[in-house]
């Protein structure tokens, strides 16, 4: 899994620990709730709103480190662009792995700052 530490250290010392952690828990709120809404999107068929929900998914992966999962996202909306319904469903299917991945990964580290 790759995460960014040295952006997670950036933001510690940017707004101490509390706005950090604040910041950081947000954000996994987020991503958490942008990737059911996105897998829900693909099931529903609504491929303009998945690849919306997509591309917001971009920018909050970078805010907190999360660039495999950034990346993995863009690749969703990009396959949304091309109307492509296997690059859909497979990048999707990765999409969804990193981001559980991602979300206990980060959870982890910020268990172990407490």
């Amino acid at each position: 899994m790759r995460l960014n530490p040295d952006r997670l250290e950036e933001l510690y010392t940017q707004l101490g620990e509390a706005g950090a952690e604040d910041v950081v828990c947000r954000a996994l709120e987020e991503l958490a709730a942008r990737l059911s809404q996105t897998e829900r999107c693909y099931r529903e068929r609504r491929v303009a709103d998945m690849r919306k929900s997509a591309r917001s998914l971009v920018a909050i992966a970078d805010q907190i480190g999360m660039h495999t999962l950034s990346r993995v996202a863009a690749d969703v909306a990009s396959c949304a662009d091309q109307r492509d319904p296997v690059a859909i469903a497979a990048t999707l299917t990765r999409l969804m792995h990193i981001g559980e991945r991602s979300l206990s990964e980060i959870w982890d580290r910020q268990g172990a700052r407490i």
